[in-house]
């Protein structure tokens, strides 16, 4: 009887599980269950050296990966569960949890879905992209919504259908096409001044290509490549500073549309979503043509209901394949003997088909070794919809209370060497080493074993995974072939938002080879 009325109680009385939490709040009384029990994070810890406050507020937003270090500080000193998931726990709010045990993240993604009692999207971090695009979109919808709209995306996304030859010869043709103007402006630029290289940033240059073939290869539209690189990019680039910044900031939730110019960057705002509005459009006016993807797309839906998606897809996609590819370049900028032995994967092929490509067993590993040390999604979201008990691969168990916020710390999770380092994979953890990806497969340490969880993983893994890792493998091959190219500094540090990018925008030192 008691249980059924405390049921009967959560139900039905706003605030009365928030209520009945208190006294434990206050007294730090441990919520979670279980043989992996998370250790508490205090809100305030004055001496301590902590790079950051445990929650995101106006003046580190922008520093996410810091407060996520926050969690772990002095953690490695600890030996029991609490080495690797932590909890914040104020009281009158729901518990955090953040997790970089690989084990405890496999077991909530894989439990993350559109059932009873399976683990959300959390839509807490994705406000401001909600605002910025709809609620109705895959990122982030949940429950029946999310499902229906999963299952409208399975098929132009599935891997049959982006390697099938003539839409893959589609992206390479497009890329080969770019590449060449682009070399051939930089053959004009070694003619005029004499010089045989050129210190250039790549971040800007792949983020065009990037959203050159998305636009025009998979939606089949017609955007010329200079009004990508003048305006939709520098305004994309914008929007996504936006969403970011508004996520923490505006709290009441007011559209950018209903925000009075008060300045230039409210107005250059306004502007910006305005470029992004066009741009979605002219992607959905080819959609009666059944240009690219869209012959793939199965639903008489009407362009408006699948407008929020192509907006979160447009951003999304550029941000996560701008991020693989800057990132893996970078790796090899400041690794020349990997980045010749790329060269020897790739310099034969002539034909980018995928089998071509998945052959480059090399280039493979570098790519994997990059989603490894510096994954675009650097955490991912979830949310304990009801008392949810998981249990690990290795057979260790965890209570997580209805209403916990989960942050599955995938960035550190992937530079840990209790997970990644000497003894388990052969070399440090926070080195890039595209060598430990073929040790790992001849100890005979399967890809669903070793998981880096650069698109995610479970039922909610990223659904452009396929495209992601076919247009960055042609990109990175492809450049590596034309270019050598070394790092201008030696260290690579991360900026992060929507993704983790090189903070020196992959500059380099770049010559013809």
């Amino acid at each position: 009887m008691p249980g059924k009325l405390s049921a009967f109680m959560n139900d039905h009385v706003p605030g009365y599980r928030r209520m009945t939490r208190l006294p434990g709040q206050v007294f730090g009384v441990n919520p979670f269950g279980g043989d992996i029990r998370p250790t508490r994070v205090p809100v305030l810890q004055p001496g301590s050296g902590r790079p950051a406050l445990p929650f995101p507020h106006p003046w580190n937003f922008d520093e996410p990966i810091r407060i996520l270090e926050t969690y772990f500080w002095g953690a490695d000193d600890e030996q029991g569960a609490g080495r690797h998931n932590r909890y914040l726990d104020c009281p009158g709010f729901s518990p955090i949890l953040v997790t970089r045990d690989p084990g405890v993240i496999r077991a909530i993604t894989t439990n993350t879905g559109d059932r009873a009692g399976q683990f959300d999207r959390d839509t807490l971090p994705s406000t401001g992209i909600a605002r910025a695009t709809g609620k109705d979109t895959l990122l982030f919808a949940n429950g029946a919504i999310w499902k229906r709209q999963r299952k409208l995306a399975a098929s132009p996304f599935g891997k049959t259908t982006l390697f099938q030859p003539e839409m893959f010869h589609e992206f390479a043709e497009t890329f080969r096409s770019t590449i060449t103007l682009r070399l051939d402006a930089l053959r004009n630029h070694f003619e005029q001044t004499g010089q045989k290289t050129l210190s250039i940033s790549l971040e800007p240059e792949i983020k065009v290509v990037m959203l050159e073939m998305i636009v025009n290869n998979f939606f089949g539209a017609e955007v010329a490549y200079e009004e990508l690189r003048d305006r939709f990019v520098p305004a994309l680039e914008r929007v996504i500073d936006h969403i970011v910044r508004d996520t923490v900031i505006n709290q009441i939730g007011i559209s950018i549309a209903k925000m009075p110019s008060l300045n230039a960057r409210i107005a250059q705002t306004k502007q910006d979503y305005a470029s992004f509005e066009e741009l979605t459009a002219r992607v959905l006016a080819v959609r009666k043509k059944a240009t690219g993807l869209w012959k793939q797309f199965r639903s008489d839906a009407p362009d408006e209901a699948l407008r929020s998606n192509i907006k979160v897809f447009l951003a999304g996609a550029l941000e996560a394949t701008t991020s693989y590819a800057t990132w893996t370049l970078s790796h090899l900028a400041r690794n020349l003997p990997a980045q010749e032995k790329v060269y020897q994967a790739v310099q034969e092929i002539e034909d980018y088909t995928p089998e071509n490509l998945e052959s480059a067993n090399y280039l493979t590993h570098a790519l994997d070794e990059s989603l490894r040390l510096t994954p675009s999604l650097y955490f991912l979201p979830r949310r304990a919809t009801a008392d949810t008990r998981i249990e690990t691969a290795d057979g260790r168990s965890l209570l997580i209370p209805q209403g916990t916020h989960i942050l599955l710390d995938v960035w550190h999770a992937n530079r840990h060497d209790d997970f990644w380092g000497i003894e388990a994979t052969g070399y440090p953890a926070h080195e890039f080493v595209p060598e430990r990806w073929a040790e790992l497969a001849a100890a005979g340490r399967a890809s669903k074993e070793t998981l880096h969880f650069g698109f995610g993983h479970g039922p909610r893994v990223c659904p452009g995974k396929h495209l992601g890792q076919l247009e960055v493998a042609l990109v990175v091959g492809a450049f590596v072939k034309v270019f050598q190219f070394k790092a201008l500094h030696p260290e690579n540090p991360a900026k992060a938002g929507v993704s983790t990018k090189p903070l020196d925008g992959t500059l380099v030192e770049l010559e013809l080879r």
